[in-house]
């Protein structure tokens, strides 16, 4: 299972004094490379492996999660389109026969629509959401509260690879 994908795997650092939008778009993309480097090499039964008791959370849920994740807040909510969810229970819930390679696939597809969804959206841009206090938010909010997530999620995916086959580290 190829868990790093060309298309993904671009992380190099950007220029520290770049824009804001570079800094913002790169910090996304390291996120979603250091996720699925926590999943890389596993094998679809490992991905599934609910591995820190008595918890239920699984590699394969988190990756499912974050590709609901970036499409419920890039296109969503930002872009108000009209989309089905990816995944019963916010991704999360995976079953014994969950295809790993398809979530994979899903994954690259989301992340890669999100993009181009945003690439030619300001950051001050408004999206109206009820759910704010002032009941708008901006993409640069979005992209922030979008690499909280990953950032939160492979944490919890450094204690699931480790209790699965003890690897540890980026």
């Amino acid at each position: 299972m190829t868990w790093i994908a060309p298309e993904v795997d671009r992380g190099h650092r950007t220029d520290l004094a770049c824009g804001e939008r570079e800094m913002l778009d790169d910090w996304l993309r390291l996120r979603r490379v250091f996720f699925l480097r926590k999943c890389a090499g596993l094998t679809a039964e490992q991905l599934r492996t609910a591995s820190v008791e008595p918890s239920s959370l699984t590699l394969l849920g988190l990756l499912r999660h974050l590709a609901e994740v970036e499409r419920e807040w890039f296109r969503e909510k930002f872009l108000h389109e009209d989309l089905p969810a990816l995944y019963p229970g916010g991704g999360f819930d995976v079953l014994a026969d969950s295809d790993a390679e398809a979530s994979y696939r899903t994954f690259l597809d989301e992340t890669a629509r999100c993009d181009a969804a945003v690439a030619h959206h300001d950051l001050d841009e408004l999206a109206d959401d009820a759910k704010a206090p002032t009941g708008k938010v901006s993409l640069r909010w979005i992209y922030i509260h979008v690499i909280e997530e990953y950032a939160q999620h492979t944490g919890h995916a450094d204690l699931l690879r480790e209790r699965i086959d003890g690897a540890t580290g980026a």
